[in-house]
């Protein structure tokens, strides 16, 4: 298994949390935000969110997806 080096944008209150969090258990950071990952991909609900995303796919039948949503957001800005 191959790895790949990742930048990410904290807030500061996050970066503070991650870091004492990772100091309290004298593990990297890193390490913390890798372990995070593997248990929201072990969780029920990222489970469930891939399931809803499978069973919805293609159900939208009204053209250009993407369109239709810039032409709805173009009204929040007037």
């Amino acid at each position: 298994m191959g790895t790949t080096r990742t930048i990410i944008t904290l807030s500061d209150e996050e970066k503070r949390w991650v870091m004492a969090f990772s100091k309290a258990r004298r593990i990297s950071m890193a390490e913390t935000l890798r372990k995070g990952i593997a248990c929201l991909r072990n969780s029920e609900g990222a489970n469930v969110y891939h399931n809803l995303v499978e069973q919805t796919r293609g159900i939208w039948k009204k053209g250009d997806g993407l369109e239709y949503q810039r032409r709805l957001r173009s009204e929040w800005e007037s």
